[in-house]
């Protein structure tokens, strides 16, 4: 069969096989000291960046406790963060000046949000895929 290329030429459909060459399938394999048995095939892989809603739903519970604990002057950083959000939206088509205190509780928030899902995804992952006790 033929392909029909751009400009209307034809190309002829090319055999795969005739690329196969010892660079794509090596024959001999080396052994690899760091190799764990029954792993895989030896390679390793990256399954910690699956979707697990256990850990996001666990997550923003385990970071929301911490974070609304008025600790700062009587507040809590849920509530400084929220309410300058409203006091933000108060003039909305304005963005938030640079030197607003949105942005401070803006980063400090989502930090602690981003740290307390990274290491919730590390130790659920961690303890039903066994990874802990090798």
């Amino acid at each position: 069969k033929t392909v029909m290329g751009l400009g209307g030429s034809s190309v002829s459909r090319i055999n795969t096989k005739a690329f196969s060459s010892s660079f794509l399938k090596p024959t001999l394999r080396a052994n690899n000291p760091l190799r764990v048995a029954g792993a895989s095939g030896g390679r390793f892989t990256w399954n910690w960046l699956r979707r697990d809603l256990n850990v996001v739903g666990f997550g923003l519970i385990g970071w929301l406790a911490p974070s609304s604990i008025p600790a700062i002057n009587g507040k809590s950083l849920t509530g400084l963060f929220f309410e300058s959000i409203g006091n933000e939206l108060a003039h909305f088509p304005t963005p938030p000046a640079l030197t607003s205190q949105f942005w401070l509780w803006l980063v400090t928030w989502h930090l602690g949000l981003f740290i307390c899902l990274t290491f919730g995804q590390i130790g659920f992952k961690g303890r039903t895929e066994d990874y802990f006790e090798r």
